[in-house]
Formats: C-alpha cells, structure tokens, sequence
C-alpha cells in the first residue's frame, strides 16, 4: 500500500546523504518507520542507519568546527584545537547533568526519610526514567538521560516529532512498565531477607507508578490514553473500579477519576491501539497486586 512512499522517502534521504547533509537525511529515514511495521527487518535497518546517521553529523560538525578555527586562527591552530577539545569536553561534562541532578535528588528524599530509603527511592525513580530512555533509544530516536528535580519528579527529553501517537503512548507506559519490573524485584529482595525496607520500596515504587498512570496533563498515563478507544477507557475504568475494591488503594479513585474524564474529552483516536490497552491494563492490574502482597498501606515510606 505505501510502496510509492517508501520509494520515495528512501530515494530523498539517499540524495540527501550523496550531498552529505546528514541530519536532513536521517529525518527522511525516520519518517519511514511511520509506514513500516516495527518488526519488519527494514524498520530495524531504518534505525540502525538513524543512529548510524546521528554519529556521522556529530563527527562532520565538530570536524567543521576545527577546520574553520584552524584556517582563521594560521599559526594558532594547534592551540584551537586544544580549546576545541576542551570545548567538548565541556559539553560532555555538561551532558552529565543528570548525575548532578540526581545527586541532589537522592539528598532531597534522604533528608526526607532517611539514608537507606531515601537512596532506594530515588534510584527507583532512576529506573522508571531509564525505562523511557532504552525504549526511545531502542527505537533509533535521540534522547539525553533523565533530569531530575528535587520534590517534583524527573523527565527524559527527546525528539518527538514525527512520532506516531502509539509510539509516543508506548514510550509513556515504558517507564511505569520498568517501574514495575524494579518493585517486583525489591519486593522478591523482601522476601528472601525479610529486611523490612525492601518491602517498603516495592511499596513505595508500585505507589508512585499508578500514580503516574493518572490519565491527565503530562502524566504517563495522560500521554497514552490519547491512542486509547471510548470502550478502552471504559474497560480501564472498571479495572481501576475492581482493584480499588479489591485492593484498598486509594489511589486507584484517581486513576479512575481521570479515566472518567478521559471518557468526555474530544481525542478519540482515528485508530486506536490495543497494544497501549493491553499495557495499561497490565500495569493497573499488576501494581495493585504487587502492592496488595507487601505490608502496609498507601505509599509506604517508613
């Protein structure tokens, strides 16, 4: 059905590596995957030429930046070079900024409830961010690690133009999917120790995930129940009903006040996706479970 497309698509980005204009180049590559199913082997070809496109603008443009500083600066160059470098290695320090933030992140929850859990807690939260940067990643899309804000949250920026909605709504739910995946094993850690301050970690990061399923504003869950149908949302809603119920968690009465809100807004989608449902859904359902096995009730904080 799209062949034509892909033809061309394909034949722009080509003449546009052949004059080497990387980056315009990669953004004609990029939109192909918009058409190809993502588990096509073009579709993975697409992004390894993305990613492979990304590094050659890198390297053409510092290259760029010597060359002209050489040529202007004559005699000087060797010590333009040395600043050049320098000037990136500045850069890179600057794109670890996310260390920094993080440091003070964990000290802001340290303060808060201690050393140990206010340590777990934040890496916890490292987790659920990382799950959003190796998805987005895994995809060929740039991204910078997570940034993180003492008592507000954290959040990963990336390139989003282009993105289909399923995918920015898969993107969404992979951070509360790898929130999942970490409280489940704190959770295994308390059971086989018995130590207390695992239990509440789980607790805590299963907590903060459904929180974040929450289908409004920025939210994890207001990005992915844009691609969501009416009888999706409806369906979401009762789960969030039953395991407020079964439960007793509190927070489940705002994720499903959301859901209830999502039921009127103007945004069904054109072609709504079963796979963001299926995933919305395991996660409703497997965070409560998680939380119903651990001690104690709400979010847990010793």
């Amino acid at each position: 059905m799209h062949a034509a497309e892909l033809d061309r698509l394909a034949a722009s980005a080509k003449t546009l590596e052949a004059q080497s204009q990387w980056r315009p180049a990669r953004e004609e590559w990029l939109k192909t995957l918009e058409i190809l199913p993502k588990d096509a082997t073009q579709a993975e070809w697409v992004r390894a030429q993305a990613r492979k496109l990304e590094a050659t603008a890198a390297a053409a443009e510092i290259a760029h930046d010597q060359t002209k500083w050489a040529r202007r600066l004559g005699p000087l160059a060797p010590i333009a070079l040395l600043l050049l470098k320098g000037k990136t290695l500045l850069l890179t320090i600057f794109k670890l900024k996310f260390l920094l933030s993080l440091a003070a992140f964990m000290a802001f929850y340290w303060t808060l409830f201690g050393m140990k859990f206010g340590i777990g807690f934040a890496v916890l939260i490292l987790l659920h961010e990382l799950g959003h940067y190796i998805d987005i990643k895994r995809r060929g899309l740039p991204a910078e690690m997570p940034v993180f804000l003492p008592g507000l949250g954290a959040y990963v920026q990336w390139q989003a133009l282009g993105v289909s909605a399923e995918t920015r709504a898969k993107v969404s739910l992979a951070g509360p999917l790898a929130g999942l995946l970490s409280a489940f094993v704190c959770a295994l850690v308390w059971w086989k120790t018995g130590n207390a301050l695992w239990a509440a970690l789980a607790r805590a990061g299963a907590w903060l995930n459904l929180l974040n399923l929450i289908p409004v504003w920025v939210l994890d869950g207001g990005q992915a129940a844009g691609v969501l149908s009416k009888n999706a949302r409806i369906l979401l809603l009762c789960a969030c009903l039953v395991s407020w119920y079964a439960f007793h968690e509190s927070v489940y009465f705002l994720v499903a006040c959301g859901m209830v809100y999502r039921l009127f807004t103007k945004d069904l989608p054109a072609e709504p996706s079963r796979a963001v449902a299926a995933r919305y859904l395991l996660l409703i359902l497997g965070l409560g479970l998680l939380m119903w096995l651990m001690p104690g009730q709400g979010f847990g904080a010793p």
